[in-house]
């Protein structure tokens, strides 16, 4: 496996720069394809209070005017910062379509989905949240979200893979393959309760290190054990490390846009401090 197509979500928000900058990089760095995805926000039905004058004949008209104007300068900036850095394979769709939509359609043909953690710096002009967390559930693709503070300068280098044996960090493991690759140190961190046993049912650390190593990853394998919340000691242990990525599991569901989280993918989507890869 690997990335030949990664998407990246665009839109006017402080953080599309960065989150766009970092695609860029992971698509040079796998010699990917980049499309920069820019939904001009028509469908999803809010714009900020002050883009159209007060008085207009036409309100609905004027407003599509005013996204759209808007969504062509962001790609304006994509393409100039794409071509300030270098040759990059890339292309930029705008679409009308709501955002989810647009996302989850436009993503299930890349490898992997760039988005953008809910942020609220715009919060009188950005309708859409949870966006991340939507996408995850209903694309079928691993989602890369880039946190809405920090700078991730470079590929990651050192990852740490939330482990538990479960189907979706299985799922969230294999679709990060490509990454754990290029990274100097990939560590395997299972948690668990006080008093709690290991699930002798899940593949063995041994067994995980060695499928690592088939795929030419050296990795180690850690058990900890925490009587705080499951997110808490990941985050904690991810900053003890050094760490530059987290691979975990993304669990929950989807059903006509009610979107239930489980608790640690809630916690860590709303917490994080470095780039997520995560699959469901």
């Amino acid at each position: 496996m690997s990335f030949k197509t990664i998407l990246v979500h665009l839109d006017h928000s402080e953080r599309s720069a960065a989150r766009a900058a970092l695609a860029a990089r992971w698509a040079r760095a796998h010699e990917s394809h980049l499309v920069g995805l820019v939904p001009t926000g028509l469908r999803d039905g809010v714009i900020p209070a002050d883009a159209v004058a007060t008085g207009m004949t036409d309100f609905i008209a004027e407003s599509a005017d005013y996204l759209r104007r808007r969504a062509e300068a962001i790609s304006r900036e994509f393409r100039q910062s794409i071509s300030a850095a270098g040759s990059l394979s890339y292309e930029v769709r705008l679409v009308e379509g709501a955002t989810i939509d647009a996302v989850v359609q436009h993503g299930r043909a890349s490898d992997l989905v760039v988005l953008g953690q809910d942020d609220a710096s715009n919060a009188m002009d950005i309708p859409l949240h949870g966006l991340a967390g939507h996408v995850l559930m209903e694309v079928g693709q691993p989602v890369l979200i880039v946190p809405s503070a920090g700078q991730f300068e470079s590929v990651p280098r050192n990852a740490v893979v939330a482990w538990n044996g479960s189907r979706e960090a299985a799922v969230a493991l294999h679709a990060a393959l490509p990454a754990l690759r290029r990274a100097s140190s990939v560590t395997l961190a299972s948690f668990r309760r006080p008093k709690e046993e290991d699930d002798d049912r899940q593949p063995s650390g041994a067994d995980m290190l060695r499928f690592l190593s088939r795929h030419g990853i050296q990795a180690t394998f850690e058990r900890n054990v925490t009587g705080i919340d499951i997110a808490d000691a990941l985050l904690s242990r991810v900053a003890e490390l050094g760490a530059d990525l987290l691979v975990m599991g993304g669990y929950g569901h989807s059903r006509l846009r009610e979107l239930i989280l489980g608790g640690v993918t809630r916690q860590i989507l709303a917490q994080m401090t470095v780039p997520v890869l995560t699959a469901h």
